[in-house]
């Protein structure tokens, strides 16, 4: 059975590249979430290998969303997919425990390097 990934992300168009680049590969989308606060409630039921994890999204964003689930699940592995690609952002990301940072738009040789990562 592949890897179970949750996708959180307020962008159809995200999630839509998301399930195409991971076609075929060994990883399946457990999950769709628009939201942090949507995330956090289904973190539980999905008990996903990883997360991809989108930082503005409308509501709590995903660095909040992101410190909450890893308080509840340290063992938790997210990988933020952003197109916030600064300094301060990297670093709060990493402080709170994130597992790494893909910049969007994303390539597909490089999201699965990074989600290996994460996982290993």
């Amino acid at each position: 059975m592949g890897k179970r990934i949750m996708v959180v992300d307020d962008s159809r168009l995200v999630r839509v590249q998301l399930g195409n680049v991971l076609e075929g590969t060994d990883y399946e989308i457990a999950a769709y979430c628009r939201s942090g606060e949507d995330a956090i409630a289904q973190y539980d039921e999905v008990k996903p290998d990883l997360v991809t994890m989108d930082i503005i999204m409308q509501g709590m964003d995903g660095l909040d969303a992101s410190k909450i689930i890893l308080k509840d699940h340290p063992d938790a592995r997210i990988v933020m997919i952003s197109s916030l690609a600064y300094d301060d952002t990297y670093k709060k990301a990493k402080a709170i425990g994130v597992k790494g940072f893909v910049d969007k738009p994303f390539h597909k040789e490089q999201l699965l390097k990074m989600f290996e990562q994460a996982l290993s």
